[in-house]
C-alpha cells in the first residue's frame, strides 16, 4: 500500500473470523461498499466525522485484528473498530448457555463449534444499513443488491484511500437520498413504496442513528417508529447496526423454512413455529440464526424460486 493511512490494533482472547463476521455487511459481490480482497475486507462507510475506508486483517495465531483508515471519519471509524468486528460482543453468555443442558440442540452446539470466530458486528450506522434492508422488502435478494448497487454508483462518492480502495464508493449521504425524485429510484428498480420509505428514513437519520446509543429496547422502539420499518427491517438492522444478539427476521420468506430444517428436518416451517424453536436461546435467538444462514443451512424447494419484480425502467 502506498499510503498506510491511520493504524490500530484490537486484541481478543478468541480469534474473530471477519468473513463470517462482517459478510453480512456486504451487498452481493459487486457491492460498492464492501469488499474482500488483498487477503483483508474493505469498507467504505461515512461517519460523524465524514466519510472513511477502512482495511481489516486478521491474524488469527495472535488474536489480532488489524485496522487501517483513511479519510475525515478516519480516527472515529478506528475508535470504534473492536464494536465494528464483533470483539465486544457478548459470546462468553452464549458459550454458558451452549456447555449447559438447558434444551441446547446438538446442531446449534455443533454450528456453533464449527464456525469459530463468528461474532455479531455492531457497525452504529443504522441509517446507512437500513438503505439496503428496505430495499430488500418483498423482493429477491438479488434484486435489491442490484438496486443498491446502483444507487451508490449514482449517488455515491469515491472512497478516500490509497490505490488498493479504488473502485470502493461511499454510501451516498442520507440528505441525498431524502431528495432523491421518485424517477431515479425507479432507474435503480426501485417502486415507490419503497423509495418512500428509503426517503422517509432519510429524513429522520439522525433519530435513527441516535438508536446506536440507546439501550436494545428503546433502540428497538425508535426503529419501529418509522412507518415501513416492521419486525423484518427492525431485526435486520438491529443485529449488524446495533449487535442485537436476539433479533430475529420475523418475517423473511425463507428463514422458518431454514429454522424447521436444521432443528427439526422438516422442510417446511413458520414463524410461530421458528420462534418455538428458537426460545431455549432468548437473548441469543438471532445469534442461532446467524449460526445457521452462515453455515448454509437450506430447506428442499418444492416450488418456483419467487421472480424479480421487474420494476425497471427498459
Amino acid at each position: 500500500m502506498t499510503d498506510s493511512g491511520s493504524r490500530r490494533e484490537v486484541r481478543t482472547d478468541e480469534p474473530i473470523n471477519l468473513r463470517l463476521t462482517l459478510g453480512p455487511l456486504r451487498q452481493g459481490s459487486a457491492d460498492p461498499c464492501t469488499r474482500f480482497a488483498d487477503g483483508g475486507l474493505w469498507r467504505a462507510t461515512r461517519t460523524p466525522e465524514g466519510p472513511a475506508t477502512t482495511f481489516l486483517t486478521e491474524v488469527p495465531r495472535d488474536s489480532v485484528i488489524l485496522g487501517r483508515a483513511w479519510g475525515p471519519g478516519s480516527e472515529w471509524a478506528l475508535d470504534h473498530l473492536p464494536a465494528l468486528v464483533g470483539a465486544q460482543d457478548a459470546i462468553e453468555d452464549f458459550d454458558a448457555l451452549i456447555r449447559s443442558d438447558n434444551g441446547v440442540h446438538p446442531v446449534v452446539r455443533q454450528l456453533h463449534r464449527k464456525l469459530i470466530g463468528l461474532r455479531l458486528p455492531r457497525t452504529g450506522a443504522v441509517t446507512e444499513f437500513a438503505v439496503p434492508t428496505i430495499l430488500a422488502q418483498k423482493v429477491t435478494g438479488m434484486e435489491a443488491k442490484r438496486s443498491y448497487r446502483d444507487l451508490v454508483f449514482s449517488l455515491g462518492e469515491p472512497a478516500p484511500g490509497p490505490g488498493e480502495a479504488g473502485g470502493l464508493r461511499v454510501p451516498p449521504q442520507p440528505s441525498v437520498l431524502a431528495s432523491t425524485p421518485t424517477w431515479t429510484f425507479h432507474r435503480a428498480g426501485v417502486e415507490r413504496k419503497r423509495a418512500d420509505t428509503i426517503r422517509l428514513a432519510c429524513s429522520y437519520a439522525h433519530r435513527l442513528d441516535e438508536a446506536a446509543n440507546l439501550g436494545t429496547d428503546e433502540a428497538r422502539i425508535r426503529l419501529r417508529a418509522l412507518r415501513g420499518i416492521g419486525p423484518w427491517s427492525e431485526a435486520e438492522i438491529g443485529r449488524i447496526a446495533l449487535g442485537d444478539a436476539d433479533a430475529v427476521s420475523v418475517g423473511d420468506f425463507h428463514l422458518p423454512n431454514q429454522v424447521a430444517w436444521a432443528l427439526t428436518g422438516q422442510p417446511r416451517g413458520d414463524d410461530a413455529g421458528m420462534l418455538d424453536l428458537l426460545e431455549p436461546y432468548r437473548g441469543h435467538r438471532g445469534r442461532v440464526q446467524r449460526l445457521i444462514e452462515a453455515a448454509g443451512v437450506t430447506a428442499p424447494r418444492y416450488g418456483p424460486r419467487l421472480a424479480p419484480a421487474g420494476h425497471r425502467s427498459h
